[in-house]
């Protein structure tokens, strides 16, 4: 069983906080301006700013069952093995872009909501990326004929986008299964300007983001799927 969770690092907590929830996601224990995590498909964690990490930085976190398998699985890749109090055994995997994710055991409860977490993951080497994912045991559900993307999915919750692109890092999204116009109706009353935009593979959502820079994306659930198929 594997969960993505979705690290954004943010100066505006409680904004997020309020901007989660409309969403769909429900606070997992109390908020705290450290550190909080939300609950749809996927999980979604917001942590202060460091010196390393400014606001708007995202990490890849993967919750799994069973540590000792995926470090197995990813003995030919880049990895390295720490223990934290109060989490464990970690992995860090490091691309050779220079993206880094982590890997760690827990449990988390099943998806639910019309949101998923859906970090993009930017790297020159899509394979790259897709060998990682796919040791670590996520499903590919779509992927470009190009070669340019891939969707995956986890099996408890979460998907993760691999874009290919020369400028590599992490990128804060999300998913939708819903109806992304009255979704964006919702946020914009609530105070979150959004608004939907009609892309070649599908429509997607652009949110104000409380941080500033970029706008926030979420993308509708993909049904078009000429210039991608479904890998076997």
């Amino acid at each position: 069983m594997i969960t993505v969770e979705q690290i954004l690092y943010t100066s505006a907590p409680q904004r997020w906080w309020a901007l989660a929830e409309e969403l769909g996601f429900a606070a997992a224990g109390t908020p705290s301006a450290e550190w909080s995590e939300f609950r749809a498909d996927g999980l979604l964690a917001l942590h202060r700013v460091t010196e390393s990490q400014p606001a708007g930085s995202v990490d890849i976190h993967l919750i799994v069952d069973d540590v000792d398998r995926v470090a197995a699985a990813l003995c030919e890749h880049n990895v390295a093995r720490k223990f934290m109090t109060g989490v464990g055994d970690v992995l860090t995997v490091h691309a050779s872009s220079g993206v880094v994710l982590t890997v760690a055991a827990g449990a988390a409860e099943p998806p639910v909501g019309e949101i998923a977490v859906q970090p993009i993951w930017f790297q020159p080497d899509v394979d790259e990326a897709t060998a990682i994912l796919t040791a670590v045991g996520l499903h590919a559900e779509i992927a470009a004929d190009d070669g340019g993307w891939v969707e995956f999915r986890a099996d408890r919750g979460g998907s993760i986008g691999v874009h290919m692109s020369e400028a590599a890092g992490v990128g804060a999204s999300f998913l939708s299964c819903g109806d992304l116009a009255e979704q964006a109706r919702v946020l914009t009353d609530a105070g979150f300007p959004a608004h939907v935009i009609d892309e070649a593979y599908g429509r997607s959502m652009r949110i104000t983001n409380p941080d500033g820079g970029s706008d926030i994306w979420i993308n509708g659930a993909q049904e078009d799927l000429y210039g991608y198929h479904r890998p076997a």
